[in-house]
């Protein structure tokens, strides 16, 4: 009997994930209690290390399981308090909040998006020429409005064409509401094509998601931090865009370029091409969703196009957090166009809130980060030096935190560290505003190197999109080497011989 329970239980423990996994994580559970005796903050460093593993391995099984077993273990061991998680969480709550309703409102803007972003896709040829759209776009739109946001709406045009490509090539009438996961069928009949299809769509959300990092940096609304910042800074928006234009803007320029290049060359997973067939599948797609398109269709489109509007200005203008905006894209779109059951609104929060809940957990791992002063070692390190050594420090320190860590908190940190020396009158305000610069671009740019570094990025991966095209952490973080390294370095320089 007990043998049976055992077995049970080893079958229960975190689903289908492979053994091998589930093993290491019960290792991770034994071995934390033994580290935090010998060493607290040994063990804040290993629980990290642990978490980003989980991360890694978000394809074989959603990291909230996992990630929350290692953070519930952190604050039983005491490395974190329940007051401190829930104030990470309220500090964030705008993002939270962005999660919640934001996404749920660009998912009704679904049909206008593929409908608009199909005749992009169609219309133009040549990938390298689309990508740079795609990531051009994504950063003009980061700057007025938010990553998140931005990434919200390149995973439901990329989840549409998949959807369009999987339905119509397994002979399957276009429904909104099938899963392309439960059919096998395309796997084994169009298997080339679906693959190369997987890899130009990869390339496409990377380049995109790339997009929201250049474009976020530019402006206080890009990023959390950056507003944060601004606020410490008193800087207004045009005076905190020209304080970060002799690094944004050659930084934007060469991300640019490194995207051309990744296309031309077809490096680090980048290249692939549109096939006929699968071009061939989406114009007949759309000339069949033309001809066969009702009045109260194109309405709804039309409808869902406004929304887009009020939702551009309302955020490029900043009347509101974007969550609050994001419960008005949802009002506004649903209302106007009869969507009143309450489970076709459910399924809109699908997609969002196992992430948001993750990401409270992932406030955890932050707070077992400030409890026990993880940073602390080279926050006092970065101290030690001055001028623009200093300044370049404090950009790669950030950088290098940002990618293990959250940019938001790494910022947070920081600028609380500099606004003390301020003060107390250890620097002057010139000094405190170079050192500015550095901790926002440092927390912005390097940290496209993981999925850790930015929200957006960990929401991507995260995602429903990302195992439809085989998105792994892996992956990922191959193909934002070559980002990594020419937008880092294109930072350093900037700040060092321009600022």
């Amino acid at each position: 009997m007990a043998h049976t329970m055992t077995d049970a239980f080893r079958e229960n423990f975190l689903g289908n994930s492979p053994q091998w996994y589930k093993l290491t994580i019960i290792v991770f559970l034994i071995i934390n209690p033994i580290i935090v005796l010998y060493d607290p903050f040994i063990a804040g460093w290993v629980l990290i290390l642990q978490f980003i593993f989980t991360l890694a391995m978000a394809l074989k099984c959603y990291p909230l399981q996992p990630g929350g077993l290692l953070a519930v273990e952190a604050i039983v061991l005491g490395l974190a308090t329940p007051e401190m998680v829930f104030h990470e969480a309220e500090v964030n709550f705008p993002v939270i909040m962005l999660l919640m309703f934001m996404v749920a409102g660009i998912y009704f803007l679904r049909e206008m998006l593929l409908f608009t972003f199909t005749k992009i896709l169609l219309g133009v040829r040549s990938k390298v020429l689309l990508s740079l759209l795609f990531s051009f776009t994504a950063a003009f739109l980061s700057a007025f409005l938010d990553a998140l946001t931005v990434t919200a709406v390149i995973i439901t045009v990329a989840a549409g064409f998949f959807g369009v490509y999987h339905k119509v090539a397994s002979g399957k009438k276009f429904d909104h509401d099938h899963d392309p996961t439960t059919d096998d069928q395309v796997v084994e009949l169009h298997r080339a094509d679906l693959e190369n299809f997987r890899a130009f769509l990869r390339s496409l959300m990377m380049h995109g998601a790339v997009g929201t990092a250049l474009g976020g940096v530019t402006t206080l609304v890009g990023e959390p931090q950056n507003l944060l910042i601004a606020e410490v800074m008193d800087w207004e928006f045009a005076e905190f865009f020209l304080r970060m234009a002799h690094i944004s803007m050659p930084v934007l320029v060469v991300g640019l370029i490194t995207c051309a290049f990744l296309e031309i060359t077809g490096k680090f997973g980048y290249g692939a091409q549109l096939s006929p067939k699968v071009r061939t599948v989406l114009e007949e797609f759309d000339s069949d969703m033309s001809a066969k398109r009702t009045r109260h269709e194109k309405v709804a489109i039309a409808v869902q196009g406004g929304v887009a509007i009020v939702l551009i200005l309302a955020l490029g203008f900043h009347l509101a957090e974007p969550g609050v905006v994001g419960l008005l894209v949802i009002v506004l779109a649903t209302a106007l166009n009869g969507v009143t059951e309450e489970h076709r609104i459910g399924h809109a929060f699908e997609e969002a809130l196992p992430f948001t809940a993750l990401l409270v957990v992932f406030f955890a791992i932050v707070a077992v980060i400030h409890e026990q002063e993880l940073f602390s070692p080279v926050i006092h390190w970065v101290m030690t030096f001055e001028g623009k050594t200093q300044e370049a420090l404090f950009y790669l320190a950030n950088g290098f935190l940002s990618m293990i860590s959250d940019n938001v908190f790494v910022a947070t940190v920081y600028i609380g560290e500099v606004q003390e020396m301020f003060l107390a009158g250890d620097i002057t305000r010139d000094q405190f505003d170079a050192l500015a610069v550095a901790i926002n671009t440092g927390t912005n740019i390097p940290s496209v190197a993981t999925p850790n570094g930015q929200a957006a990025f960990l929401f991507l991966l995260t995602s429903a999109l990302a195992p439809l095209i085989r998105l792994s952490y892996g992956r990922m973080v191959i193909m934002a080497i070559p980002y990594t390294i020419t937008m880092s370095i294109t930072g350093l320089a900037a700040l060092w011989y321009l600022g």
